[in-house]
Parts: structure tokens; C-alpha cells; sequence
């Protein structure tokens, strides 16, 4: 399996995690103010500190992003590429956030795949005070309780980076927000450079004795990619956004991580599909929420 070497000392705890739970929601982002402000004031209503959220259709204008790139300098291994700035209206695909907070104030990581003015089909990085939300996009959300995330240092990727942290929520909840669906147990998890995502997820399930999760978000980067139907990205530094995931007992009823994904790579190239297990290392992070379904030996 590929690796790639960071400038610090890697980190021995591989799977950062804390366990909560889960509230699911759907709301609209509206527009006429930047992404992050938009996404904050569409969360008010659940008072949480913290979420994962899927979001689809609607559009930006202006609109701004970066891509993964090779780096410069010492410092980083990898980096990202330089501003790219789109004239006219973006119509956005999909998009993968984790929303949580950085020095105490608001924040969010976010990739995506968008449709620009002239028809060209783009994925990348999203800078969230820079754009505007120019007509109402799709929110399926996740809101976090009794767990979250916030942006902490890396000592061995020398970047700031979301990490699982206990965060509290206060207020009342305005229940029509939400759906039928009872609260349900996840872990908010962080994985950590030179491991597979797929063969991590795995173990950890097993390590907590799920046997059913699903996977609620998903922002991250890989070496590459490998996908199951053979495909490999070979240009090395990639961001991605998880579409859809899944662990489950497969034919041998062993567990089986499957992940959707779409991603782009250093030099531009858009690609999705299945993540093979074992052949897709973390690049600098991962962060996910795992909703548990099932518990192999429920109490």
C-alpha cells in the first residue's frame, strides 16, 4: 500500500474517536449571505455546536475554491493549489460538510462537485467566507449531541485539522425541524495519515462490536486512489467527499466497508466509485460520522 511521509512525528492513536449521538434534519441553506454564515444561521434552530450534512442542488455566486496540490515548502508534505475564482453562477452537484467549530466561532470543511457557467463539471475545497449562496441548496443533516468536532493542531501534518471533541449544546429544540426518527448512537471519528479507510473502519467497527453502521458525512483525502473495479488514480494528492458508505457482513460474513466516493486529484482530474479495501491510504485526514445499526452482542 502507498504511504506518504509527513514532516512530524505521526500520531500512535490512528482512529481519534468519541462517542454521542444523533438527531437527523433536513433544512435549506438560504441565499444572500456566505456559505459559513448561511449554514450557520440554517442550524440555529437545532442549537447544536456540531453536524454533518449531505447537500445537493441550489447554487453560489460569487464563488471560489482551492484544490489539493504538492507542496512548496518543508512544512507540509502536501498543500493546497493557489485561489481559483468562477465568473457567473455555480450550480452545485453535491457536497460533503462537517460543521463544528475552530478558536470557539463557527466552522466547516467542505468538498464538492459543481457544475460552472460553461458546462465544465469541477470537484474541490470550498472556502466558506468567500462564497455566496445564490439560490436555496438542500440540506440533509446529521446534528451532533454530546459530540463534535473542532479544528485542533496536527503535530505530524503541521496542518489545523477537525478532530472528535466534546462540545455542548443548550436552547430549545424546535421540533418540527426534525424528523420522525429516534436519536441514535454514532462516533464521531477522525482517521489519521498511512491507513486504509476502508480496512480502519472495519476494525473499528469490530473493536466496538458493531455488526450494521452507516456512514453520515465524510470529508477527506487519500494517496491516490484504488477502486474497486480496477480503476487507480495515480496522481498522488487527492481530496474527496464520501456520496454514500456502509459496513456490513458480506458473503463471508466477515465485515465490509463499502464507499462511494468522489474526488479530485492534484492535477484536476475528476474521478468516483467504490474505495477497494486495503489499497487507499489516508493522506493528511478523514473525518466521518459512523451512525451505529446493529450491535453484534446488544446488551
Amino acid at each position: 500500500m502507498r504511504s506518504i511521509l509527513h514532516p512530524g512525528i505521526p500520531n500512535p492513536d490512528k482512529i481519534q474517536s468519541l462517542a454521542g449521538l444523533v438527531e437527523p434534519a433536513t433544512t435549506f441553506l438560504q441565499p444572500g449571505q456566505s456559505f459559513l454564515r448561511a449554514l450557520v444561521k440554517a442550524l440555529e434552530p437545532f442549537n447544536t455546536r456540531s453536524a454533518v450534512l449531505r447537500l445537493k442542488n441550489g447554487a453560489f455566486e460569487p464563488f471560489c475554491y482551492v484544490m489539493p496540490a504538492l507542496s512548496k515548502s518543508r512544512e507540509h508534505a502536501v498543500y493546497f493549489s493557489e485561489r481559483y475564482d468562477v465568473t457567473g453562477k455555480v450550480k452545485l452537484e453535491s457536497a460533503s460538510v462537517t460543521y463544528g467549530v475552530r478558536n470557539g466561532q463557527p466552522w466547516l470543511h467542505c468538498h464538492a462537485i459543481w457544475i460552472e457557467p460553461d458546462g465544465t463539471r469541477r470537484c474541490g475545497h470550498l472556502l466558506p467566507e468567500d462564497i455566496e449562496v445564490s439560490e436555496p441548496i438542500e440540506a440533509t443533516v446529521s446534528v451532533l449531541r454530546e459530540v463534535g468536532f473542532s479544528v485542533e493542531p496536527d503535530a505530524e501534518t503541521n496542518f489545523s485539522l477537525f478532530v472528535p471533541s466534546r462540545l455542548t449544546s443548550a436552547g430549545t429544540i424546535q421540533p418540527e425541524f426534525f424528523s420522525d426518527q429516534a436519536l441514535k448512537s454514532v462516533y464521531a471519528i477522525r482517521l489519521s495519515p498511512n491507513i486504509d479507510v476502508c480496512e480502519a473502519l472495519e476494525k473499528f467497527c469490530q473493536s466496538k462490536q458493531i455488526s450494521r453502521a452507516t456512514i453520515l458525512g465524510g470529508v477527506g483525502s487519500t494517496v491516490g486512489a484504488v477502486f474497486e473495479d480496477g480503476r487507480v488514480v495515480e496522481p498522488f494528492v487527492t481530496e474527496m467527499l464520501i456520496k454514500q458508505g456502509s459496513i456490513s457482513p458480506g458473503s463471508t460474513k466477515q465485515l465490509n466497508a463499502q464507499i462511494d466516493i468522489g474526488m479530485v486529484d492534484y492535477q484536476g482530474g475528476i474521478s468516483e466509485g467504490r474505495l477497494k479495501y486495503g489499497e487507499n491510504p489516508v493522506l493528511v485526514t478523514f473525518e466521518l460520522v459512523l451512525a451505529v445499526d446493529e450491535l453484534s452482542n446488544p446488551a
